[in-house]
């Protein structure tokens, strides 16, 4: 494995890894370092078979604020105006599912997965924790579907995998909203295992959790993980086929160019519908 990333920390003690998000984007946002990286990280991992149990969490205060839309500027650019053409279309289709392929990694590793989760997991960070297994959280933890204040149909995980997580009232008010919700009502509507009353004590207990897995028969457990993934792997993929070409479709708007700059002015959005 490589010895340094551009995003990602990588710390092996005994049988258990511990991936740290660390940007370099502000709040650990997922910029094209993020994207290419992790396919390879988790690649590697999995095929270490004196890895047996994985921690996922962020550097800093918060888990991630999901994509780094500075950094991802170029690959929304082609697709921004209503005339984006066919060629700029595929273009992007093509990017989203690259970008699916770096959740898919973690979702399709055969050795098991822990998120801690603190402060802020926005958006791609959602899409992320729901490509693990198990999800702890701290107390300031804060989550947010947030893709439709940008004017965008979330496309690289949360809508295809939540389903398998969240009741669908649950889901679709998150979705359809973008609102922000805290540990405990992450916990309460099972988006989230436990939380704990700080960072430290939840990557502690993901620790715990791991150590308590990797102490299983190896075999076994990734025996248990793949008949349980095998239950969503058609479902979760039809999900993610289908929000790529409906973005590739649709994202193009002014609702889009208008949610991006809202953004980056921090104002409040006019959505036209247009």
């Amino acid at each position: 494995m490589a010895d340094t990333y551009e995003s990602v920390t990588v710390d092996v003690d005994g049988h258990v890894a511990r991936v740290t998000l660390i940007g370099p984007g502000k709040g650990n946002a997922m910029g094209p370092a993020f994207w290419r990286e992790l396919p390879e990280v988790f690649t590697r991992l999995d095929e270490d078979q004196n890895v047996r149990a994985i921690v996922l969490t962020g550097s800093g205060k918060n888990f991630s604020y999901g994509l780094d839309l500075p950094a991802m500027g170029d690959s929304l650019a082609g697709v921004m105006g209503p005339d984006a053409s066919a060629r700029s279309r595929a273009e992007f289709h093509a990017t989203v599912q690259r970008m699916q392929a770096a959740i898919n990694a973690v979702a399709d590793c055969r050795t098991p997965t822990i998120a801690s989760v603190h402060g802020w997991c926005i958006g791609g960070g959602v899409d992320l924790i729901s490509a693990v297994d198990i999800r702890y959280a701290s107390a300031d933890a804060r989550f947010s579907v947030r893709e439709v204040k940008l004017a965008i149909v979330a496309d690289v995980g949360s809508l295809a995998r939540l389903p398998l997580i969240l009741n669908d009232g649950h889901l679709r008010e998150l979705a359809l909203t973008g609102k922000d919700i805290d540990a405990g009502r992450a916990e309460k509507i099972g988006l989230v295992n436990d939380v704990f009353a700080d960072a430290e004590a939840s990557l502690e207990a993901a620790h715990r959790t791991a150590a308590e897995i990797a102490a299983n028969p190896p075999l076994t457990v990734r025996g248990i993980k793949d008949v349980l993934d095998q239950q969503r792997i058609d479902r979760v993929s039809a999900s993610l086929r289908y929000v790529a070409a409906w973005n590739a479709a649709f994202l193009p708007s002014k609702d889009l160019t208008e949610g991006i700059a809202a953004t980056f002015e921090k104002r409040a959005p006019n959505f036209t519908g247009e």
